[in-house]
Protein backbone atom coordinates (compact mmCIF):
# COMPACT_ATOMS: atom_id res chain seq x y z
CA UNK A 1 0.00 0.00 0.00
CA UNK A 2 1.54 3.68 -0.87
CA UNK A 3 -0.16 6.47 1.19
CA UNK A 4 0.80 10.72 1.05
CA UNK A 5 0.48 11.69 4.54
CA UNK A 6 1.60 15.06 5.98
CA UNK A 7 3.49 15.40 2.24
CA UNK A 8 5.34 12.34 2.76
CA UNK A 9 5.24 8.82 0.47
CA UNK A 10 4.92 5.80 2.97
CA UNK A 11 4.96 2.55 0.53
CA UNK A 12 4.66 -0.77 2.55
CA UNK A 13 6.88 -2.15 -0.54
CA UNK A 14 9.85 -0.16 0.01
CA UNK A 15 9.72 -0.21 3.71
CA UNK A 16 10.89 -3.15 6.23
CA UNK A 17 8.37 -4.54 7.83
CA UNK A 18 9.39 -4.76 11.77
CA UNK A 19 6.46 -6.12 13.73
CA UNK A 20 2.95 -7.79 13.28
CA UNK A 21 0.16 -9.07 15.11
CA UNK A 22 -0.56 -11.55 11.90
CA UNK A 23 -0.59 -14.59 13.53
CA UNK A 24 -2.64 -18.31 12.94
CA UNK A 25 -4.45 -18.54 16.26
CA UNK A 26 -6.09 -21.98 15.78
CA UNK A 27 -9.24 -20.15 13.42
CA UNK A 28 -7.44 -17.38 11.68
CA UNK A 29 -5.10 -14.96 11.09
CA UNK A 30 -7.16 -11.30 12.03
CA UNK A 31 -7.28 -10.29 15.01
CA UNK A 32 -10.86 -9.14 15.03
CA UNK A 33 -11.39 -8.13 11.53
CA UNK A 34 -7.80 -5.93 11.62
CA UNK A 35 -4.48 -6.17 11.67
CA UNK A 36 -1.59 -4.05 12.52
CA UNK A 37 1.78 -4.09 11.01
CA UNK A 38 4.92 -1.79 12.02
CA UNK A 39 7.10 -0.54 8.95
CA UNK A 40 10.77 1.66 8.70
CA UNK A 41 11.33 3.05 6.04
CA UNK A 42 14.64 3.20 4.41
CA UNK A 43 15.19 7.09 6.04
CA UNK A 44 14.73 5.69 9.46
CA UNK A 45 10.68 7.25 9.39
CA UNK A 46 8.09 4.46 11.16
CA UNK A 47 4.61 3.61 10.42
CA UNK A 48 1.80 1.89 11.54
CA UNK A 49 -0.16 0.02 8.25
CA UNK A 50 -3.70 -0.83 9.72
CA UNK A 51 -5.66 -3.63 7.74
CA UNK A 52 -9.08 -4.36 8.34
CA UNK A 53 -11.94 -6.56 6.46
CA UNK A 54 -15.01 -4.63 8.19
CA UNK A 55 -17.28 -3.44 5.26
CA UNK A 56 -17.12 0.36 5.21
CA UNK A 57 -13.98 0.47 7.00
CA UNK A 58 -10.30 0.72 4.83
CA UNK A 59 -7.18 0.08 5.49
CA UNK A 60 -4.62 3.29 5.92
CA UNK A 61 -1.05 4.19 7.40
CA UNK A 62 -0.34 5.64 10.28
CA UNK A 63 2.92 7.72 10.76
CA UNK A 64 4.58 7.13 14.04
CA UNK A 65 7.20 8.69 16.26
CA UNK A 66 9.94 6.50 17.40
CA UNK A 67 8.99 6.32 20.96
CA UNK A 68 5.56 5.51 19.55
CA UNK A 69 7.38 2.86 17.24
CA UNK A 70 9.24 0.68 20.79
CA UNK A 71 5.78 0.98 22.53
CA UNK A 72 4.18 -1.12 19.01
CA UNK A 73 7.14 -3.31 19.05
CA UNK A 74 6.52 -4.30 22.34
CA UNK A 75 2.56 -4.64 21.73
CA UNK A 76 2.89 -6.60 18.99
CA UNK A 77 3.78 -10.30 19.65
CA UNK A 78 5.28 -10.95 15.87
CA UNK A 79 8.37 -9.46 15.60
CA UNK A 80 10.29 -9.88 11.82
CA UNK A 81 13.47 -7.88 13.44
CA UNK A 82 15.58 -7.85 16.23
CA UNK A 83 15.00 -4.38 19.15
CA UNK A 84 18.33 -3.48 18.41
CA UNK A 85 18.55 -3.93 14.86
CA UNK A 86 15.17 -1.96 14.53
CA UNK A 87 16.31 1.22 17.17
CA UNK A 88 19.92 0.87 17.12
CA UNK A 89 20.10 0.26 20.75
CA UNK A 90 19.45 -2.76 22.89
CA UNK A 91 16.46 -2.24 25.24
CA UNK A 92 17.09 -0.95 28.77
CA UNK A 93 17.82 -3.90 31.74
CA UNK A 94 14.99 -4.27 33.80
Amino acid sequence: MRQIVDGKLYDTEKARLVASDHYWDGHNWDRHGRNVYLYKTVKGRFFLYRTTRWQGERDYIEPVTKEEAKYWYEQLPEHEMEYEEVFGEAPEEA
